[in-house]
């Protein structure tokens, strides 16, 4: 990159600065927290309490700046989750790839989740969460589990991560820096 690019590209910057409003969703103690954390400090906590209703944080990443909403996963908040889901630039939905157990409950509320029509064409981000642990599931078993390639109404990727090991992060955070809007 010659100087008269990286002046024109840091004079942009200064312009263009982009938002990217998200939320933060998936069954309690997929990660949601942890991968906030994560992103925000690059740092893992191994004991995290429960979000209660919900957390806003604001994380920036070169000139993007990201409004994260962490929303609670218990029964309880669910039925919030479509309220803050409607004016977000995406969804990120994780789950525990390793809890078999709640990997068809996570199926059934992300296709209700999917069917709102308030929340049509937003694009739709899945992370299985936790694959450093043993009997984690693969990509594809997640995929495929999930039914994710029955949602054809919006752009739909799924990553899979480790919070603790930071694993795939980048990637992540890559996709939502594509996924921020102008707001110039």
């Amino acid at each position: 990159m010659g100087l008269w690019e990286a002046l024109l590209n840091w004079l942009r910057s200064l312009f263009f600065q982009q938002e990217m409003e998200l939320s933060l969703i998936g069954l309690q103690n997929a990660g949601k927290t942890s991968l906030v954390n994560v992103i925000a400090t690059g740092g893992y906590s191994e004991d995290m309490i429960p979000t209660v209703g919900f957390n806003m944080r604001k994380v920036t990443k070169g000139n993007v700046t990201i409004k994260l909403w962490d929303l609670g996963g218990q029964p309880r908040f669910r039925s919030m989750w479509e309220r803050y889901c409607r004016a977000v630039s995406a969804i990120v939905y994780v789950v525990d790839a390793a809890d078999h157990d709640n990997v068809s409950i996570s199926r059934s509320e992300i296709h209700d989740l999917m069917s709102k029509p308030s929340l049509s064409g937003i694009p739709l981000l899945v992370l299985g969460n936790k694959i450093d642990k043993p009997g984690a599931l693969s990509k594809h078993a997640l995929t495929d589990q999930m039914d994710l390639k029955s949602i054809t109404d919006r752009e739909v990727c799924c990553y899979m991560i480790s919070c603790k090991n930071s694993t795939n992060i980048d990637s992540v955070i890559d996709w939502l820096v594509k996924h921020s809007k102008s707001m110039s």
